[in-house]
């Protein structure tokens, strides 16, 4: 792991998905790894009624129900697709699911208008193609096509950013089980063995961009992913991803809890303005999702490690958050720059502590992005 910038869950968990492997005997659907029961108990994490040796931690933190119903339309026939707005977890669930079952999440296809549906069937090796002609040794199979050949889950993000030709391709793989190969005159049919299935996500900001046919939607059971609007389910996922960002940069950087709840509060202010706000103009850029909010502050924590702080201090967080929300100027700093004035300037005055320097952190940011 220390030689790859980021690991996929499969190897980043390992030594837990052999324990859970181990100690499995319950009924696993096709080719699955794990049961169903010890995947959701892998990405929700284990409670004492279990009655476990060990504790196995919570990678993702949403209702229950979500995954439930995620595993148990992959052990169908069907697709599945993770709908939500930007920053909900649907890639990082995807990518969990997938290595619970098949301890494989990098077959991945990336939704973009350049997607063709080469990227989901297969192409080919040009100089073996010209040297010894077509055949299944000079094609390229794409992610999808491999994880059928496995019998294992493909990925598919942003599927709505891809445009209607490639969705009509994939209309024929969920459906048919099975892609042609035309060029070849025999061994032309690659099948789907059992397990196959596909997991896609969908910003559902992206709705009018390439929206999905009523045929597609056939083919997919949809799972909606929410925003994490409750502030203890929030701070969990706060507190998880900053303790792993503390590891995994080997930082020891003291982060007082009562600057995660001012950031915590920070964000659901600005989700309330951005609610009752009666234009774009009037809202920020930013979708205030957990994810942008764990980027601000991981934000300030490196830069408070690398210029030498020994503790978080609210004036970095401050400025970290205005960095990275101001991204329309003037229109986001207007914003900005009200919420300071309207909320953060009183409730400096009531409560006084972190929110002092929270307060001057943010008007120096202002200030200077003005």
């Amino acid at each position: 792991m220390s030689d790859m910038l980021r690991a996929p869950a499969e190897i980043k968990y390992a030594e837990e998905l052999d324990w859970l492997e181990s100690i499995d005997d319950g009924p696993k659907p096709f080719s699955w790894r794990l049961s169903p029961k010890m995947v959701r108990l892998f990405i929700l994490g284990s409670e004492r009624a279990d009655g476990l040796d060990r504790e196995v931690s919570q990678k993702w933190f949403g209702d229950r129900s979500f995954v439930e119903r995620s595993i148990v339309t992959l052990a169908s026939d069907r697709g599945l697709l993770l709908i939500g707005d930007p920053g909900t977890g649907k890639s990082w669930l995807a990518e969990l699911l997938a290595a619970a079952i098949s301890r494989n999440s990098t077959l991945v296809v990336q939704g973009t208008a350049g997607t063709t549906e080469d990227h989901i069937k297969y192409s080919w090796n040009v100089s073996m193609v010209i040297a010894k002609g077509q055949s299944r040794a000079s094609m390229i199979p794409s992610p999808i096509m491999t994880a059928m050949e496995g019998g294992v889950i493909g990925r598919f993000e942003e599927l709505t950013r891809s445009t209607s030709d490639v969705q009509d391709a994939l209309i024929s793989i969920l459906s048919e089980k099975y892609v042609s190969i035309p060029e070849l005159d025999s061994d032309n049919i690659v099948f789907a063995r059992p397990g196959f299935s596909i997991i896609a996500t969908a910003n559902s900001r992206d709705r009018g961009v390439n929206d999905l046919s009523s045929a597609l939607k056939r083919r997919f059971n949809f799972v909606r992913i929410p925003v994490v609007t409750n502030k203890k389910s929030e701070a969990e996922i706060v507190r998880f991803r900053t303790e792993e960002l503390l590891r995994r940069h080997n930082i020891e950087l003291e982060v007082p809890p009562t600057l995660l709840d001012v950031l915590l509060q920070s964000f659901a202010d600005l989700r309330a303005a951005a609610g009752s706000a009666t234009s774009d103009e009037e809202r920020l850029e930013s979708a205030l999702s957990t994810a942008e909010q764990i980027g601000v502050l991981e934000d300030a924590i490196l830069h408070s490690n690398f210029f030498g702080a020994a503790a978080l201090s609210a004036e970095t967080l401050a400025g970290s958050l205005v960095g990275s929300l101001a991204r329309r100027s003037p229109e986001d700093l207007a914003i900005l720059n009200k919420y300071w004035h309207g909320v953060v300037e009183p409730r400096s005055r009531e409560q006084g502590g972190e929110w002092d320097g929270f307060l001057e952190g943010g008007r120096q940011a202002i200030a200077t992005l003005s």
